[in-house]
């Protein structure tokens, strides 16, 4: 592991301060950092240790109806806040059925943001990689390539997100608030990751410096709790990331869809918003049918949604051998 500076900064300001030179990184639980580290994939210079900062590790209910969650709200907390689950069951849905309960007890909403890509490629220093290594190439293209990138690739990168997480958060609108040295701004998780383009090491639009403080989920996501669910195909059920996976949400209004969400996970660098589709549904019957027009694992995820979301969560959280025996107690 390359040698490296360590900060520990006492505010959220000082911690902007100290991350804006080149080659810093922040430190929060480093679950995916650390490991990136002593791979030699990732060699920063200065690490901003920012898991102890104040404030950051709340989840508060706003008077409009939303939820802000900090940056250092672990992964188990949310999941099992029973209020927050009531209201985003999508949501905890899907973080219980990312990685271990050794991981989620350490791991940070922010820093599920964050995470890099599991292609294998990226972790290979061996491998030629241009998110890694800009120009460098991309074996992935003419190698293993069953788990990448099969919408908004590049001739540059086919690797994919990683993040569970995020896929219902894209689905519901949440926005990400970022600190800067210009002061505090908002923007829609839908625009945080970028695309690859001809850059594919610039993941997300984060500027020198820039740090994730909270996670928003705007009121009318909670709407959607009746009907809502997180499907994830995976090579095992435990401790696996998605082949592919897809949070729906429905608002079903005699038997009509009035509002429909979707977002797929394990298809692109991003989690991808299927508005589209979403389109397509409103306005019609909730009808297993339809869905199918969506395809396999959308198709089941929207049957899912619209069976009722079930009191308590499932044991096997996101699996696609979930029964369909919602109930309506999170409405």
């Amino acid at each position: 592991m390359k040698s490296f500076e360590y900060v520990r900064p006492a505010t959220v300001r000082e911690a902007v301060a100290a991350a804006a030179q080149p080659g810093a990184a922040y430190l929060a639980a480093g679950t995916n950092l650390l490991d990136l580290m002593k791979g030699g994939v990732s060699e920063p210079s200065r690490l901003v240790d920012i898991s102890h900062l104040p404030d950051l590790d709340s989840i508060e209910n706003l008077s409009d109806g939303s939820v802000r969650i900090g940056a250092l709200v672990r992964n188990a907390d949310l999941a099992n806040d029973r209020d927050f689950a009531r209201r985003f069951p999508a949501v905890a849905e899907a973080l219980l059925s990312g990685a271990s309960a050794q991981l989620r007890n350490a791991a940070t909403v922010g820093g599920n943001l964050m995470q890099r890509t599991r292609c294998a490629y990226f972790y290979d220093i061996a491998s030629a990689c241009n998110k890694r290594s800009p120009g460098a190439g991309c074996d992935a293209r003419g190698g293993d390539n069953r788990l990448h990138a099969i919408l908004g690739w590049s001739e540059s990168c086919i690797a994919t997100h990683p993040s569970d997480f995020c896929v219902p958060l894209v689905a519901l609108d949440a926005v990400v608030e970022i600190e800067g040295k210009a002061g505090r701004r908002e923007i829609l998780l839908d625009m945080f990751h970028r695309l690859p383009s001809d850059t594919p090491d610039r993941e997300n639009v984060l500027e020198s410096g820039e740090m994730i403080v909270a996670v928003r989920l705007p009121a009318e996501a909670a709407r959607l709790a009746a009907h809502a669910r997180y499907l994830k195909v995976r090579e095992r059920t435990s401790y696996a990331f998605a082949v592919v996976s897809a949070a729906a949400a429905l608002r079903i209004e005699a038997n009509v869809i009035a509002n429909a969400r979707l977002a797929l996970g394990g298809v692109a660098s991003k989690p991808w918003r299927a508005r589209e589709a979403e389109r397509m549904l409103i306005g019609t019957p909730a009808d297993t049918q339809l869905f199918r027009r969506a395809r396999r694992v959308v198709a089941r995820a929207f049957a899912l949604a619209a069976a009722g979301t079930p009191e308590p969560l499932p044991a096997l959280p996101g699996s696609p051998f979930a029964g369909f025996s919602g109930v309506l107690t999170h409405a």
